[in-house]
Formats: structure tokens, C-alpha cells, sequence
């Protein structure tokens, strides 16, 4: 795909007045196909991707990746708060050519956009972490890795390329484990690592509580762990203590059970067979739900981590401004403001609100990402105009990876992408530099 460089029109009479961006790019390229009968498997508006996504997604995948805490009014809340914004266009700006390259924290991205960690994606798709991986890829755009990915980092970096990825970490309450994942993720090649912040336990959920449906208790999301040797050794341990406990508390035999049972022996590193012979596998499970995320997390913690990489740190899940001033003075390199997409706290703020107050607080230097609401291009440059350095784009591509796999992945960015593109053009914003507040207007 060709890219554009930074630059007004040049005068009338001049050369080049009529550059091609990614925006037009992408439109001809549909409305070519639409010629030869042929329309997009991937629909280009959010509401009929949600909708098609659903219908090709299991009741437990919709339910885990479109769901939210309690009512839902923190989803509603992220949405809402992108529609009080309006965006002012300029005209007879001139502006022919768009440059959306950046670079944050050393990254160097395409556009100001990355994937979101989301984890168990193999409640939509085997190997997911794999298929979002050559999809970004695809698309030239970086993916944060989860830690409650369904493939082993490594693996998924492969998978990556050239293209650059980040981690996300999930702060154990074992030491040695934070430690040895940190290890891999620098040793995979992760140029950041993004600590998530706001899932110290999991919120109250009802989709998923009302199919009584967890992914991780079936060993799905759980693969960064079971490939990690001080993740294995402890799950030893823990096998060789319950040898001498004396006899194991009975457990129901349901069908039901009988699944959990072959899901989690198929996902756990091995043969199926001698798995399905060893306690490791349900044990991992149990481990990983007793020590995946640490429920007294504090600064005090947070303020070990310097010594323990040299990879730029991010926090994920800043919403109040006092929470970022605070991080930024203990010496994190960025903040994702975030709310986990309306998952974690039902009727919190939007994060986009949270967004504006943590800017204008922090100033302009800081380097500062958004997630939580994200559907559109122009939802991107809305966030852009109110301070975001560059947006996380999390529940669209799932969606994506639904309808054709890593293809799917891929459109799904380019559309999102070519919005933002043709938005920027319309409003007269040259490069991502020249998006501001002062295009905004939020009507009282």
C-alpha cells in the first residue's frame, strides 16, 4: 500500500495535486471489487461488523468478547462519550497528502494505532494470538501481546515478522513468575511492555456468570503460562503437595465435566494421551487461577519494575489524573488511559472523559494511549484531537479474526485506517501533528 508524506497541495498548475492515501486506496479497491458483483467479507461500518460477528461467533465467545461488567452502563458510557464530541471541518485547506506515521516510545508505527491485548481467542478461533499476528502483520501495524494469550509468545512473535509487538503483563502473585515473563517477552523481541492495572480480580460479568462460562477454568487463555518453566515448576510443586494431602476431593462426573476435562488436557503443552494421564494438566488450571493476577498490587510494587527491565513501561488502565501524575513521577515511560473496554467497573467513567482530564493534567509531553470505545477512523481522530498519541483497537478486530481469520484481521485495520485517512483529509489535518482540540466542538 502506498504511503504519504506530510505536505499541502501544491499551488494550482503544480504536480502530484491529486495523491492517493490510504483512504482512497481502500475505497477503490472495494468499489473495483464491487464492479465484478464481489462486496466485503468484512462489513466496513461497526454496527454490521458487531452483527455479523456475532452470528459467526459461539454463544460462550460472544458472551466473553462483547460483554461487559454488570449492566453494561460503562460500555454505554464509552460510546456516549465519543458522541458529544463533533468534529469542526476546515475548508479550502488545501491539504492533498496525509502522513499518519509516528513513533511512540521508540515504536514506529504506520498509523497511531495498535491491536489491544485481548485474551482467549480461541473461544473464536484456534491459534488465535497466531491469526491476529499475521494479521497485524499484514496490515503493518503493532499488536500488544496478552498475557492471557492462547499461543505462546514466542510463537506469536514469529508470527509478527518484522512488524513490531509489545507485551502486556498481568502482575502475578508469584515474583519469579512476573520476572520470567518480563525475560521472555524482552528475549521474544516485545519493544514495551504495558502493565495492566484494573484486573486485579475479574468484575462482575454476567454474560459470561450466566453460561457459568470461564474460558481459563477449560485451559483456554492460559498458554503464556503453561509454556513458562517457572509457571511449570509451580504447578510441580503444587502436584507434588497434593501426593501427600491423602485422598482428592470427589468430583461430580458430568458431561459438562468430561468436556473441561478434554479441553484443558488438549491445551496443555504434550501428548493428548499421556496428558490426559497426568494430574499437570487440571493442576495448571488451579495454578493459574490462584496466582494469574495479584489482588494487592500497589505502587510499592510497580516500584521494583525499573530495575527489572530495560523495556519502556507503560500502565494500562489510567483513568484519574492524581493516578497519572503519580506514575509519571515514579518514572513509567506512558500511560493507556482504559477502562478494559466497560469489562472491569460498571458505571465508571468513559475513558475518553478520563482521556481529556489526564492531557490536560499531564501536559503535552507525556506519551499518553487510549482504549475503550474504539470503532472508527474517526473515532481514532477524535481521540488524536483530545490528546491521545495513538489508540488501542480492541473488541473490532476479534470481530475480524471471526469472519475470516487473519484476512479479516487485516480489513478491519485498513478500514479503520482508511477512515481516519479520508477524515483528516476532509478536515484538513496534514499529518497526525495537525489533529487538535481546537477541531473539536462539544455542544452544551
Amino acid at each position: 500500500m502506498t504511503e504519504t508524506t506530510t505536505g499541502k497541495a501544491p499551488a494550482p498548475g503544480d504536480a502530484d495535486v491529486t495523491a492517493i492515501g490510504v483512504g482512497r486506496e481502500r475505497q477503490g479497491a472495494i468499489y473495483r471489487a464491487g464492479v465484478l458483483g464481489r462486496t466485503p467479507d468484512v462489513p466496513t461500518d461497526a454496527a454490521a461488523l458487531a452483527a455479523a460477528a456475532e452470528k459467526a461467533m459461539s454463544r460462550r465467545a460472544w458472551a466473553y468478547v462483547a460483554g461487559g461488567a454488570g449492566e453494561g452502563t460503562t460500555m454505554r458510557h464509552n460510546r456516549e462519550a465519543f458522541s458529544r464530541w463533533r468534529i469542526v471541518p476546515r475548508m479550502l485547506h488545501g491539504t492533498a497528502r496525509r502522513d499518519l506515521t509516528t513513533t511512540v516510545l521508540g515504536t514506529p508505527l504506520r498509523a497511531p494505532l495498535m491491536l489491544a491485548p485481548v485474551g482467549a481467542g480461541e473461544l473464536i478461533r484456534r491459534d488465535s494470538d497466531v491469526h491476529i499476528a499475521h494479521g497485524a502483520a499484514a496490515a503493518r501495524t503493532p499488536y500488544v501481546f496478552s498475557s492471557q494469550g492462547c499461543n505462546p509468545m514466542e510463537e506469536t512473535a514469529r508470527a509478527m515478522g518484522d512488524t513490531p509487538f509489545w507485551y502486556q503483563l498481568y502482575w502475578s502473585t508469584d515474583e519469579p513468575l512476573v520476572d520470567s515473563m518480563i525475560q521472555r517477552a524482552e528475549a521474544a523481541g516485545a519493544r514495551a511492555l504495558v502493565v495492566t492495572l484494573d484486573t486485579t480480580t475479574l468484575g462482575w460479568r454476567p454474560q459470561d456468570l450466566n453460561l457459568g462460562s470461564l474460558p481459563f477454568a477449560r485451559g483456554q487463555g492460559i498458554a503464556q503460562y503453561t509454556s513458562d518453566p517457572r509457571f511449570r515448576e509451580v504447578i510441580r510443586e503444587r502436584v507434588a503437595r497434593s501426593a501427600t494431602a491423602g485422598p482428592a476431593e470427589r468430583v461430580d462426573v458430568t458431561l459438562g465435566a468430561i468436556r473441561s476435562l478434554l479441553s484443558i488436557t488438549r491445551r496443555y503443552p504434550g501428548r493428548f494421551l499421556d496428558n490426559l494421564r497426568s494430574p499437570e494438566p487440571r493442576a495448571a488450571v488451579e495454578t493459574f487461577l490462584d496466582i494469574y493476577s495479584n489482588p494487592g498490587l500497589c505502587w510499592d510494587h510497580l516500584a521494583t519494575l525499573r530495575s527489572r527491565t530495560s523495556l519502556p513501561i507503560l500502565l494500562k488502565g489510567i483513568l484519574h489524573p492524581d493516578d497519572a501524575e503519580r506514575a509519571l513521577a515514579a518514572g513509567v515511560d506512558g500511560l493507556v488511559v482504559s477502562n478494559h473496554g466497560g469489562r472491569q467497573v460498571d458505571h465508571s467513567i468513559a475513558a475518553l472523559d478520563a482521556l481529556a482530564t489526564v492531557r490536560d493534567r499531564v501536559g503535552p509531553e507525556p506519551t499518553v494511549l487510549f482504549d475503550s470505545g474504539i470503532r472508527t477512523g474517526a473515532d481514532v481522530f477524535v481521540a488524536l484531537a483530545l490528546g491521545a498519541d495513538a489508540c488501542l483497537l480492541g473488541r473490532p478486530h476479534l470481530y475480524g479474526l471471526a469472519l475470516a481469520g487473519a484476512s479479516g484481521v487485516t480489513q478491519v485495520i485498513e478500514n479503520v485506517l482508511a477512515e481516519l485517512d479520508l477524515t483528516m483529509g476532509l478536515v484538513g489535518a496534514a499529518s497526525t501533528a495537525d489533529i487538535s482540540r481546537d477541531l473539536l466542538v462539544e455542544p452544551r
